[in-house]
């Protein structure tokens, strides 16, 4: 069984609902606000079409993917457009909720929460998941209208997910998006550096910032192999100890690895399988961006010398254990 945890969805619901923010589809790409996604492809079609119900399904088909959990684009998780992001949250959850009800067996979805409003972040979490179904919530990395994921705001939001035992997806944006760059992002640096830097920071934001200590239950699941992470990790021990002067961990960096999941969303095999002998069998789950542009056409459990059980696990055991929700899965 494969159970993809890393796929993108919109729908036309989702565009042209805001006279700056948009979203829009302009000249041939993705526009919110002043900002517009580079695309090489001259043909490309609408993003609601290409992401269409059929589309995905055939895509499915072709690797073999029993579920598919869908999530917005971290181009559009909109927390730097004010009371606009507030309500497009809502109206994102609604849009993958229908998305999904035609075909439960096939597709869940995590919810868009509006992280710069941390007092309202709760409650759509909570609507996310006991109305509309969601597994759990996405988020981006850091900087969540002034805030980092670390900061005491967001605490209420972590009780909540305590609460309703349902993890987070981290997913890294790209700030020029936000406005913040004045429109400067040579070669789409902020996308494609900058979605697995804001994956590490926030790592390195809920450990040091003390969030998993008050918050031992919580769980997060990070793409893009976790960032620089698994690479660096005894780095990031030895300098929490001599370099972090105002952390609050009480632990090891590496004990709170059980707090994580990752994937092994990296084109190389030699390097999947040198992540999984370092950070363990059990803390990778299967996501690959399917239909994104830097989607791996192939199976990213493949060329690693696994055994039948440890591909297991990834492509679709971890999923069930962090995931309770798509058990009925394994029985479909």
């Amino acid at each position: 069984m494969l159970i993809n945890l890393h796929a993108h969805q919109l729908t036309y619901g989702m565009f042209d609902l805001d006279p700056f923010w948009g979203p829009s589809w302009t000249n041939n790409t993705l526009k919110v606000g002043d900002w517009s996604l580079g695309n090489k492809n001259p043909n490309a079609p609408h993003p609601a079409e290409y992401f269409s119900r059929d589309a995905q399904l055939a895509r499915m088909e072709e690797r073999g993917i029993d579920r598919l959990v869908l999530s917005q684009p971290a181009h559009m998780f909109m927390y730097w457009a004010g009371e606009f992001g507030t309500t497009f949250s809502r109206t994102v959850n609604d849009e993958l909720a229908q998305f999904c009800a035609d075909e439960p067996s096939r597709f869940s979805f995590w919810a868009l929460v509006p992280m710069h409003d941390p007092e309202a972040a709760p409650a759509e979490l909570e609507r996310a998941v006991t109305e509309l179904g969601a597994v759990g919530i996405m988020t981006g990395g850091c900087d969540f209208a002034g805030r980092d994921i670390h900061d005491p705001a967001f605490d209420p939001l972590w009780e909540k997910m305590c609460e309703l035992s349902v993890p987070a997806f981290v997913h890294g944006y790209n700030v020029s998006a936000t406005g913040a760059t004045h429109g400067a992002d040579p070669f789409d640096g902020t996308s494609i550096i900058g979605m697995p830097y804001y994956e590490s920071l926030a790592m390195w934001y809920l450990i040091c910032g003390g969030v998993l200590d008050r918050f031992p239950d919580l769980r997060f699941y990070v793409t893009h192999a976790g960032g620089m992470v698994p690479y660096h990790l005894g780095r990031l021990e030895q300098t929490n100890k001599t370099m972090a002067p105002d952390s609050v961990n009480s632990k090891p960096v590496s004990e709170y690895l059980d707090n994580f999941v990752f994937d092994p969303d990296i084109h190389d095999p030699r390097m999947r399988k040198a992540l999984i002998d370092v950070i363990g069998i059990d803390r990778f789950v299967y996501g690959d961006n399917l239909g994104g542009s830097d989607n791996f056409n192939g199976d990213l459990t493949d060329g690693m010398g696994l055994s039948e059980q440890d591909r297991e696990k990834i492509r679709s055991g971890n999923a069930l254990r962090i995931l309770p929700g798509l058990a009925s899965v394994a029985s479909a």
